[in-house]
Formats: structure tokens, sequence, C-alpha cells
């Protein structure tokens, strides 16, 4: 299904979850740029409501709460794409029941809204994380699944779900996500995010502390390149077929590496401090993108010392900005 293609020969009506957020405004901008109508739901407890682009059909409501589709009624939508919920392994050990409501249940309400409204396509922000630490690298979509955190575990329900949606037609895309990063990202949230996290703090402080390790590795995937793998997974989606795709570069970056693109990007000295570490945390991981690159033609096109430049800049435009709001 091609978004261009939809009924009447005119552009897509599409709902995109979690508008607010990082991931979900920039998908959400790239389809109104495109023309298409996008509407958006999302309980803004992580995103904001400023974050949701213009243009966006906005509903500040929970999708964990069956009461949520009453906003929509019988309202057709040519795809949904996923990305609202509670995101980052940390945060699930403190609240397992609501990382399940939030990332389990409300992926089968979507399911079930998809079904009963005859929406075609569900395109699903899955992560790296069901694959905890991998025996093999670059991980393939084929590894078992190992989850290390309460979120993983339900990734992974919520891929499961998919699978049994697309044995009753619908077309179903998880995309396993790996570390996404770029401007626009939410720098003061301390639990999501190597890079943002790491960027918030020397910028806020000229101080990181980092949790682990530095020999700790992740796989890092520019914004731009996170949303066209959205777009492509959307235009190819097939009835009947349930996929999963690894977004991934397949490039090791370790946590030194990282502190040097960051040092590096920043116009003053940044100081380092490791200490401890966190629940659940993936030693390391980097993915194969073979698959999504075969089926769907989707490439990584920023490299992870480009994309820190590009994402420092915009931080210390953001910090700039702050602080004449301040003067003023």
């Amino acid at each position: 299904m091609r978004h261009q293609q939809a009924s009447g020969g005119s552009m897509g009506r599409l709902l995109v979850t979690g508008a607010g957020g990082f991931i979900g405004s920039a998908v959400a901008r790239r389809f109104l740029d495109e023309g298409h109508e996008v509407t958006t739901i999302d309980n803004l407890s992580s995103g904001s409501a400023g974050a949701i682009p213009e243009g966006c059909t906005t509903v500040i409501a929970d999708l964990s709460s069956p009461h949520t589709f009453d906003h929509l009624g019988e309202h057709q939508f040519d795809a949904i794409y996923h990305i609202a919920g509670q995101s980052g392994g940390v945060p699930s050990f403190a609240d397992p029941v609501y990382d399940l409501q939030a990332n389990v249940q409300s992926t089968l309400l979507l399911l079930a809204y998809a079904k009963k409204t005859g929406c075609p396509t569900v395109i699903y922000a899955s992560s790296m994380a069901v694959y905890g630490d991998p025996a093999t690298l670059p991980v393939t979509e084929e590894h078992p699944f190992s989850p290390k955190t309460f979120y993983a575990v339900g990734k992974i329900a919520a891929e499961s779900y998919l699978r049994l949606y697309a044995d009753q037609g619908i077309a179903c895309t998880a995309l396993r996500l790996n570390n996404t990063y770029g401007p626009g990202q939410d720098l003061s949230n301390l639990n999501q995010g190597m890079a943002s996290i790491f960027l918030g703090q020397a910028v806020s402080s000229g101080q990181i502390k980092v949790k682990g390790g530095k020999d700790r590795f992740r796989d890092l995937v520019y914004i731009d390149d996170a949303v066209e793998a959205f777009a492509l997974a959307g235009a190819s989606a097939r009835p009947f077929e349930f996929r999963a795709y690894n977004v991934a570069t397949g490039v090791k970056t370790t946590v030194e590496e990282l502190l040097s693109l960051i040092a590096s990007s920043l116009p003053f000295n940044v100081e380092v401090e490791v200490e401890g570490s966190t629940p659940g945390d993936q030693h390391g991981i980097y993915c194969s993108f073979d698959r999504i690159a075969r089926e769907l033609n989707w490439s990584p096109k920023v490299d992870a010392a480009a994309g820190i430049q590009r994402m420092a800049q915009w931080a210390l435009g953001e910090a700039g900005d702050k602080r004449k709001g301040v003067e003023t």
C-alpha cells in the first residue's frame, strides 16, 4: 500500500501515535510535508504538546484506555504508525505494570481498532532491546530474543500480537530501532538515548556522568534515517504479512568513542566521570541491516561523526535560546 494511492487518488490519512515525542514528531512532520492528513494520539507523559508538528489533528489521550478510541469513532486510516509508549529499559523497572499498559496494551487496542475499521497497515516501533546481550554480532533478525528489561519483554509481546493480526489480513511491520538520536531529542531525559543523555549533560554542565564501562557499545542511527525506514515500511507493506527489520548502521560505536565525538563537537572542555551501572543495561550491540536494505532498499546515510556534529550544533543553539529567554 502506497500512501499516494489512497482512495480517490488523494494523499493518505495516517495515524501517527506519539507525535509529542522525538521519533513520533519527526515521522509526523515527514508525512505532513508530503501532503498527508496526519492524526496523532499522545498522552504527553514523556513528550510535549509543543513538539507536535503544526497541521496534526491532535487527540490528547491514553492509548492504553479503550475509551480513547471513542474520540476516533469509525474513522478509517490508510496506515497506523505506532510510536507512542514508555521508552526505555530503566523506567520499566520502576513500574513494570505501567510499562505493560503503555507498550503492550496500547498496541493490542490499536490492532483491534485497525481490524474493526479496516485499516490495512500497522507499522510498529520495536527495539533492538529484544535481543539482550547477543551471542553473535552483528545481530540479524533471526537472532533469538533474550530480554533484559520489562521494556524489552513488552516489545516482544507487542510483536507477537502483530504476528497474530497479520494472520487476519493486516500488513504488520516491526522496526527494531537501534539507538536513534539527533536534533529534537529531549536532552533533559536521563533515561533514554545514550547520545542525548551524554550530550544533554555536557551542554548543561560541562560534565558527563557515565553509568557503566566505556567499553560498552551501541549502534547509533540518525533520526532522518530512522524516519526514512518508517516511510519505506509503510509504502511497501503487504496484507497477511508480518515483517521485522533491524534499523541499524552495522557499526559498533563504543561509549568511549561517543564521548570523544561529543567532546570534539563542543566549543568547551567536557569532564567525564564513570560511576556505577544501570539495571538491565545491554553491554553491547550492533545490528545487520541487510534485510531492510535488500527488501526495502533502505540504508543509513548519516554516520555517527556527522550526526553527533549536527546534534551538538542544534543543542548549543537550543541552550543559547534558553539563556536568552532567561535574560529577557
